[in-house]
């Protein structure tokens, strides 16, 4: 691309092709925000027309009225393409199939459809990627959400801060935009549990923020209630730490030095002051039922990153597409 332009300045009527910038956007019961972030979406990126913009909706089995607006947004806008899942398959699912639909893209913005995340500032986005950055990856200088989430997310970046094994920026989503070379990395990993922005990381390749202030849901409700935030962060610590194992470990040889003491405690007063021992049963039920719920907790530890393995060993496609509208107008199955 460099060369085409370096030909052109030398008068030989070359010039460079025009790159294209794909968004994937995903989209679940997001019904009552579709019309009006798309709006938006589109007044911004009307201020580069140097580039050609692609749109692309990724609708994870809504149930509600989603994807016929999302049909709808195709047959007013040509650059809007819609893929539908066969049912829900969640969010990072649906980012993946969005950046294996448009890996041929020069840059990808991947960002949320509940206008929380500004589409203006990818355009902040651009420039940094025009000036040779590979990621940019928005990061929160502000957020409008109550303070049970806001609390639940420092907790959440504050362990995954001290236990994964690669350095992954705090108050930091899956709104970023990504190189073209990136996400061909990026699409190389399959894994069935996936934390993007810890994928992302570990890819490496030239990474920079760009602070932004979060608005707040322009309508409806989230689609990370406390069961799927809890599930989605068990995800990143045990995709990117063995931590918890080495905890177990080290809480066993705890508990058995404990142990070692108190046996020798025992054996000191049998042998030096038997009158002041008595059977100890209420210490021993207790005992018992400690040791038992921490072999549960480190069994389920265990079990946990078991699953994982089986999981993968299945090796089962990531998603299904019921439907996918890309392309000519005609192009839809």
């Amino acid at each position: 691309m460099d060369d085409a332009r370096e030909t052109d300045d030398l008068g030989l009527g070359v010039t460079a092709p025009r790159r294209r910038v794909s968004y994937v956007l995903p989209v679940y019961n997001e019904e009552q925000n579709i019309a009006v972030f798309h709006a938006a979406l589109v007044e911004a990126t009307d201020a580069r027309p140097d580039l050609d913009f692609e749109f692309v909706y990724v609708d994870d089995g809504s149930r509600d009225d989603s994807l016929a607006r999302l049909l709808k947004l195709r047959g007013d806008d040509d650059r809007v393409s819609v893929l539908s899942f066969s049912r829900n398959f969640g969010h990072q699912v649906a980012v993946t199939a969005g950046l294996d639909a448009v890996g041929d893209a020069d840059a990808v913005v991947v960002m949320d459809t509940d206008l929380q995340d500004p589409p203006r500032v990818s355009l902040e986005m651009l420039q940094m990627w025009e000036g040779g950055v590979d990621v940019v990856f928005a990061q929160r200088r502000s957020r409008k959400d109550s303070p049970f989430k806001r609390a639940t997310a420092f907790g959440f970046y504050w362990v995954l801060d001290r236990m994964a094994d690669i350095e992954i920026p705090r108050n930091v989503g899956d709104f970023r935009l990504m190189d073209r070379k990136v996400v061909a990395e990026v699409s190389r990993y399959r894994e069935q549990d996936r934390f993007l922005r810890g994928i992302v990381a570990h890819v490496g390749f030239r990474q920079e923020a760009l602070l932004f202030d979060r608005d707040p849901r322009y309508a409806g409700e989230t689609g990370y209630p406390l069961r799927k935030m809890i599930k989605f962060a068990a995800s990143g610590i045990v995709g990117f730490s063995t931590a918890p194992l080495r905890w177990i470990s080290r809480l066993g040889f705890a508990i058995s030095a404990f142990s070692v003491l108190l046996a020798l405690y025992v054996l000191g007063v049998r042998i030096f002051r038997p009158e002041e021992s008595v059977p100890g049963w209420a210490f021993l039920g207790v005992g018992m039922f400690l040791l038992s719920g921490l072999q549960l907790i480190m069994m389920g530890v265990i079990g946990t990153y078991l699953g994982r393995v089986y999981a993968e060993a299945q090796d089962r496609p990531l998603y299904s597409l019921a439907l996918t509208a890309r392309g000519a107008r005609d192009d839809t199955r």
